[in-house]
């Protein structure tokens, strides 16, 4: 079981200072995911704090939603897309004790400012009048990722996320708001999830999920990440060691592996027809030089 800790922040929000993202600002009202996604690209944000232990040990922001409140409330506010939970779920399993979401909902319905919420759960569902009723006054986005239809294999990868039909059955909730979604099939994994078998059960359930994007995108092995991916292989997939450290030896994945794979790719979304990028409204999404962003 994680150890939860109350910690405070001095800031609700972070500044993310890039012209290829269709948002300038991030929310993350926990540090740490209880999810313990064996790919998971932000262990090192744990660097920071006296226990590296980024499963282990969740972090709880007691204060997000008072700082997140006077920074909104700030005339310099401009209403611009807030990112919720780009580094940890903000929809894990504390969540529904905490009951920190519904409040940071009200504050962005209270100042009429979009949001892109990405989570692993259908803990979301809780809040849907409340996603509902800010949908009907700015843009919001939901996105799922699901990298696999394969249950046995899910439960070895994100071990403590939600079965991927959950996550296709909250997207489908969504049709009856004026709520966008996604999917993010993030990342597809050689040799486990990037079959044809499973791109094609992935985008048929995005299909009937009636998701408005699939975002797809191959793993990567950075710093700490890599480290702690290829020690769940040695435990649960040894036969695929070599061929891994074949692919990622150098660092990135392999060139011939990746366009051999996108090829493959492309038929599947030729196949299902579903868009890779998505645009959301010109008023909820700008870059800074006031050009529209597609959503990632």
């Amino acid at each position: 079981m994680p150890h939860y800790q109350i910690i405070s922040c001095k800031s609700a929000l972070n500044r993310i200072n890039s012209r290829y993202l269709p948002f300038h600002w991030d929310l993350n009202i926990y540090r740490g995911c209880a999810h313990r996604c064996q790919y998971c690209y932000a262990l090192y944000t744990h660097d920071y704090m006296d226990d590296h232990r980024f499963f282990d040990t969740i972090y709880i922001k007691k204060n997000a939603t008072d700082r997140l409140a006077l920074e909104l409330a700030k005339p310099s506010w401009k209403r611009e897309v807030v990112n919720i939970g780009g580094i940890t779920d903000s929809y894990q399993p504390i969540e529904a004790e905490q009951k920190i979401m519904p409040d940071v909902l009200r504050l962005l319905i209270r100042y009429k400012t979009p949001c892109i919420i990405s989570t692993k759960s259908d803990l979301i569902l809780r809040d849907f009048d409340l996603l509902d009723q800010l949908s009907r006054i700015t843009y919001v986005n939901v996105a799922a990722t699901i990298t696999t239809t394969d249950e046995a294999l899910r439960q070895k990868l994100e071990p403590g996320g939600v079965p991927s039909a959950r996550r296709f059955e909250m997207l489908k909730a969504f049709e009856k708001t004026e709520v966008s979604t996604g999917v993010h099939m993030m990342p597809i994994v050689p040799l486990l999830t990037d079959s044809r078998e499973n791109l094609e059960a992935v985008y048929a359930g995005d299909k009937t999920a009636g998701v408005d994007y699939l975002l797809p995108g191959l793993l990567n092995l950075k710093g700490r990440t890599r480290q702690n991916f290829f020690d769940f292989l040695h435990r649960e997939f040894p036969q695929h060691m070599d061929y891994f450290l074949l692919l990622y030896g150098r660092g990135d994945l392999d060139k011939e592996y990746r366009q051999s794979f996108y090829k493959k790719l492309h038929a599947v979304k030729t196949k299902y027809g579903i868009p890779s990028m998505h645009r959301p409204p010109e008023a909820a999404a700008e870059s800074e030089d006031g050009q529209q962003l597609s959503l990632f």
